[in-house]
């Protein structure tokens, strides 16, 4: 049998992260039943990140429920550079989270499962702090409450506006330079070409001539 070529996988849109994966137990008349409850994030690096619970009697189902859940959850994160705009404090439950916008080069300050999530919604630094709780699902929830309470600051988005104008003026520019640059080569080529030619021609003629007196000398003799 002749192998055929792998098929391509297309790339996926959202990356996803297992946050966490228990398993639930309930009593019922004929004994217990076991399922799996998983929490899972996922995001696109480009600020979209969505959190979401799935319980399925198999860890593969549980997961799959959990990332369909996420899209429908999904919210768009506001960023300055690489950062996010503001200050935000929320409290959720018995849990309690404070971000903060750090400066370049800070990195992710945080813990648990506030470090995914902020990692999927593709912010490099941020300063963050849980408290009163170490439940990884409320903690998740806690987050995505925080991050949907961000909102945009209008004179920064303009700066922001103005900045990607300049780089993409810039880019032009510099694509326009360097295609003239190839096109003047591209005249001075043949220029340099013609020019050994016309040399070669130059010497034939001048050997030529050197050499008919010497063959008129020797008849005249």
């Amino acid at each position: 049998m002749k192998k055929g070529k792998a098929p391509m996988r297309e790339a996926k849109e959202f990356e996803e992260e297992v946050i966490q994966i228990d398993r639930v137990t309930r009593v019922v008349k004929g004994g217990r039943r076991l399922r799996f409850r998983a929490t899972v994030a996922i995001g696109n690096k480009k600020g979209k990140v969505g959190v979401g619970i799935g319980k399925s009697t198999e860890v593969t189902g549980a997961i799959q429920k959990a990332i369909s859940q996420a899209k429908k959850t999904m919210v768009k994160v506001p960023m300055v550079e690489q950062t996010i705009p503001h200050r935000v404090q929320v409290k959720f439950k018995s849990a309690k989270m404070l971000i903060m916008p750090a400066c370049p080069g800070t990195g992710i300050i945080a813990g648990g499962p506030l470090r995914k999530i902020c990692e999927l919604a593709g912010i490099k630094d941020i300063l963050a702090k849980c408290l009163g709780n170490n439940n990884r699902v409320t903690n998740s929830q806690a987050a995505m409450i925080a991050l949907g309470q961000l909102k945009e600051i209008p004179w920064i988005a303009k700066k922001q506006e103005a900045a990607a104008a300049k780089k993409k003026a810039d880019d032009e520019k510099a694509r326009a330079a360097r295609q003239a640059e190839q096109e003047a080569k591209a005249v001075k080529a043949p220029e340099k070409t013609a020019a050994p030619a016309q040399n070669k021609e130059i010497k034939k003629e001048v050997s030529a001539e050197k050499t008919a007196p010497a063959k008129q000398d020797k008849k005249a003799e």
